[in-house]
């Protein structure tokens, strides 16, 4: 029986929280944490953490008990796994550079190359070093309908297709594909059907595939019983291959919030905006990006006659708003009242921005035993040092 997240939420007590902060909630992570072992140990695969989504150093000895490694797309993310995890990674970034590729490939275990040309110039100091080799793939479907994240679009520079691929090059281990995001177990099962009719004929000489993230298991409407099977089901035909996972949001989805507090009331017009000390441009990036409207804890969308709210971010970013939000008790609010965002710990402190300076919220853990720990607060030096 999965946690009831909701009810944790609103009996949250954040009222003592320095604003803005982004807190995460140890209990709601190890939640995560077993579900994903469910599937670890249920379908018999690896599954490694991708740093892009989350990469709270903080986190990674518990992270290191529910998982199989982890996945780096840059140095930084490589030597941090190797630091605070004591773990090499499996390495995959769409390209790599001169300077930099000797620390990396010390740093990994495997590593992904995006094109044979990146393979034929530095796969042979990865063979000299041990590193596992492997070539991304693109199997020219996906189910993802936002283009920014769809590396599947027609021309995408991510991952080689069929036709440019007849045969594997010497010293080749492995084949990564990533077409998912957010996704459930009938994409990947219609993904792989496309994958299979366009690269098994290279399975046969392969140690191992990697399917990349995007596979949301630890959301409350994902079937893992079906991703199992599905995973099941490719491991029997393919018996002889490791299967890799390398989901980022799942392991820290509905995690956390962002607590923010309300600073002042504008009223233009019919338009109400609460404007707090938090950005969504600098703070929130992927609701603009994506976009998608966050959940407020507390708030609801607004239905008839309803009074209506929007959010204003603390940048002068003309589009730092999103909106809008109804109070589920109908009161209206005053200035230094706390807005809590949920689902706010994936793709958002490895997003923020110092964008106008405006500064980082803090990071903050959340044990229900021991209370609040505020990992991380940022200020002047910080913006100072990005700068130059």
């Amino acid at each position: 029986m999965m946690m009831d997240k909701d009810s944790m939420l609103r009996e949250w007590d954040l009222s003592g929280i320095p604003t803005p902060a982004y807190v995460v909630h140890r209990s709601m992570l190890m939640e995560n944490l077993r579900l994903i072992d469910e599937v670890r140990k249920g379908a018999g695969v690896e599954v490694i953490v991708a740093l892009k989504a989350n990469a709270t150093w903080h986190l990674f000895a518990t992270l290191k008990e529910h998982s199989d490694g982890a996945t780096a797309s840059s140095l930084s993310e490589a030597k941090l796994v190797e630091e605070k995890m004591g773990e090499r990674v499996h390495t995959y970034a769409p390209v790599y550079v001169e300077e930099e590729i000797e620390e990396l490939l010390k740093c990994s275990s495997h590593i992904t190359f995006n094109s044979l040309a990146q393979y034929a110039k530095y796969g042979a100091r990865a063979h000299e070093l041990g590193v596992s080799c492997g070539l991304r793939v693109n199997p020219e479907y996906s189910t993802v309908a936002t283009d920014l994240y769809n590396p599947c679009i027609p021309q995408s520079r991510l991952g080689i297709r069929s036709c440019d691929l007849p045969s594997l090059p010497d010293g080749i281990e492995g084949l990564h594909f990533h077409s998912l995001c957010e996704s459930r177990p009938e994409d990947l099962e219609a993904t792989l059907q496309a994958l299979e009719e366009r690269f098994s004929h290279l399975f046969d000489r392969l140690q191992w595939i990697n399917f990349g993230g995007g596979h949301l298991m630890t959301h409350r409407d994902y079937d893992r019983k079906e991703l199992i099977e599905i995973l099941r089901s490719f491991k029997s035909r393919y018996p002889h291959l490791r299967v890799i996972l390398e989901p980022g949001s799942a392991f820290t989805w509905d995690t956390g919030v962002l607590v923010a507090r309300v600073e002042d009331i504008v009223r233009n017009g019919n338009r109400n905006t609460l404007m707090l000390n938090t950005s969504v441009a600098c703070h929130m990036p992927d609701c603009l990006e994506m976009p998608y409207k966050p959940q407020i804890v507390g708030m609801h969308d607004p239905k008839a006659n309803e009074e209506e709210w929007w959010i204003g971010g603390n940048s002068c970013l003309a589009g730092d708003m999103m909106g809008g939000w109804s109070f589920d008790d109908g009161h209206t609010p005053q200035v230094g009242e706390r807005v809590v965002f949920r689902d706010m710990i994936h793709y958002t402190m490895v997003k923020t921005t110092m964008f106008n300076g405006v500064t980082h919220p803090d990071i903050v853990i959340y044990d229900p035993e021991s209370g609040f720990c505020c990992l991380r607060r940022f200020g002047y030096d910080d913006y100072k040092n990005r700068m130059g």
